[in-house]
Parts: C-alpha cells; sequence; structure tokens
C-alpha cells in the first residue's frame, strides 16, 4: 500500500514499447520480426521487476510507442500500472533523456534518480539501490559504462542535472567516456563509477547476457527466438 510519504528515490527506465518491427532490429535475420519483440518485452518485463523491487523507490517508465501494440502487452500493462509512466519528447536521445529527468524533478521534488533502459535485463535491485544510495551521499553523478563503449545507467543527485548530457553524441564507441567527461565538467570531483554491464544489441550479445540471467524471462525469450545453429553459443 502507497503511504503519503513524500518520494526521496526515483527509477527511471527509458524504454520502447516493444512492437515487432520497431525494436531489437539487430537480432534480425537471426531471430524473426515477432521474436525480437519478444525478446524486447522480456528484456523490459524483467527489467521493470528489478525497479519495482528497489527498497523505497518509485518507478517512472518515459515511453516511446503504444504499449497496446506491443508483445506481451498483458504483461506489460500490469507492470506499467504501478509507474508513472511518462511519454518520451524530444528529437534527440540526449532531449529525451533531459525531458524525462524534468518530468522526474517536476513529479517528485528533491528525489535523486537513476536512470536505465530496456538493454541490461540482468540489473538487479541491489546494484540500482547501491547507484540511488551513492547520489544520497557521496556524489552529484554515477555513471555506469557499458562494455560497447555507451552507458547504462546515470545516477543524479538533481535530476535537472541530466541537461549535461543532452548534446553529447550517441551511439559511438566513446558515448560512454563523453558523457562522463561532460557530468565531470558540470561537477568536478563529484561524479562516481557505477559497475560496468553488458548491454543487448546482437544475437551474441543476448545469448552472453542470457547465460548471466538464466531463470529470467529474457533467457527463456532468447531460447526460444534465437536458432541453436549459426555460431551462437547455446
Amino acid at each position: 500500500m502507497r503511504t503519503s510519504a513524500p518520494v526521496t528515490r526515483v527509477v527511471l527506465v527509458l524504454a520502447k514499447a516493444p512492437v515487432a518491427g520497431r525494436v531489437k532490429t539487430r537480432l534480425t535475420p537471426a531471430a524473426t520480426p515477432a521474436g525480437a519483440a519478444d525478446v524486447a518485452a522480456a528484456a523490459l518485463l524483467d527489467t521493470l521487476d528489478a525497479a519495482h523491487a528497489v527498497p523505497g523507490a518509485r518507478v517512472v517508465v518515459a515511453l516511446d510507442g503504444d504499449p497496446a501494440a506491443a508483445a506481451r502487452r498483458e504483461e506489460i500493462a500490469a507492470a506499467l500500472a504501478d509507474a508513472v509512466v511518462v511519454p518520451q519528447r524530444g528529437e534527440s536521445l540526449g532531449e529525451r533523456i533531459t525531458a524525462a529527468h524534468g518530468d522526474v524533478a517536476d513529479t517528485f521534488p528533491g528525489a535523486v534518480s537513476v536512470q536505465i533502459g530496456m538493454d541490461t535485463p540482468q540489473v538487479d535491485a541491489t546494484l540500482l539501490a547501491d547507484a540511488l544510495d551513492l547520489v544520497t551521499t557521496d556524489a552529484e553523478a554515477a555513471l555506469g559504462h557499458a562494455r560497447d563503449g555507451g552507458w547504462w545507467a546515470l545516477a543524479l543527485a538533481d535530476p535537472r542535472q541530466a541537461k549535461l548530457i543532452a548534446e553529447v553524441p550517441t551511439s559511438r564507441d566513446d558515448t560512454g567516456d563523453l558523457t562522463l567527461a561532460a557530468l565531470r565538467a558540470g561537477h568536478p570531483g563529484h561524479v562516481l563509477a557505477l559497475p560496468p554491464l553488458s548491454d543487448v544489441d546482437t544475437p551474441d550479445d543476448a545469448v552472453a547476457v542470457a547465460d548471466l540471467v538464466p531463470t529470467g524471462r529474457f533467457a527463456r525469450a532468447v531460447a526460444d527466438a534465437l536458432p541453436a545453429s549459426g555460431g551462437l553459443p547455446r
């Protein structure tokens, strides 16, 4: 049961409705478009489970697309029912990140935040809680690098400070480093590192991450969607 206590911690999930042909397109042709969408839906659901399990935190989902047209739409609707859902706004990813953090600040004034996507379904509540703890007591920001050169998590003591990274170029092998530099330029000496994680873009990524969480929805979806042939480890 929700209480009237003020919200001081927020897990922000940037997500795209897992509609066939619109998500995880790099998993094809190893997976069908429908299979890729099911993998994306499973990743989102496992991510939301972790977010909802963070003690004392509310979940905000910045959503792009129509969840009514998504794979696993009923499960997703149930997972979103206990979250604050806002639409993504902006043209670039940096603009969408900034807008979503602004929504968090408007909805829950004074709360610290940690932002994740739906590409690291191996994330757990402990990792997210630790990130929130860092920006509650020790740092203005904390960043988790992704192993492909991007980043998987951004924690902020003041969510509005996401504007510091609005112009950082994305989808590059130095995006994580550039993001860290932008944060440190705004908060010298007060930006910490979170553990690096692998995210899911390719079939090989999906299989490797599924092996880390073999009992989750994501692992089962990967086993169903990706063939055992084609050089993929199974």
